[in-house]
């Protein structure tokens, strides 16, 4: 019998949580718990929501994201891949839009994981 690890069969161990890899494509989703919700800007109040994810997936808005509200470190998340810019400069990975559902809450919002689009500043 052929053993699978981790790795291959898509699944990250941070901590104690057991997480899917990040989407890679447009309608792919995973199941991640949320690593740390804060600010854009790090003690900086409305300047906006940012959220992080413990398989290394982010989300980030200048505005105040409504879905996010009462979503603490922990909470089971089902993140989806909605789009991806085109025409991205090589390297410059920056723009992807995702969609989250709090497991807990029921709440949902989409955010993208940068301030800017690729191309962008």
């Amino acid at each position: 019998m052929k053993r699978l690890s981790i790795a291959a069969i898509g699944l990250v161990l941070v901590g104690p949580v057991l997480a899917d890899k990040l989407p890679a494509r447009e309608g792919q989703c995973a199941v991640t718990a949320i690593k740390q919700v804060g600010t854009r800007l790090e003690g900086i109040p409305d300047s906006g929501d940012a959220v992080s994810y413990v398989n290394g997936g982010y989300q980030v808005s200048y505005e105040t994201i409504p879905g996010l509200k009462g979503s603490r470190p922990g909470d089971k998340v089902k993140l989806c891949l909605v789009s991806i810019p085109d025409e991205c400069p090589p390297g410059d990975d920056r723009g992807k839009v995702y969609k989250a559902t709090n497991l807990r809450t029921h709440k949902s919002w989409e955010a993208s994981d940068s301030e800017h689009e690729c191309g962008g500043a």
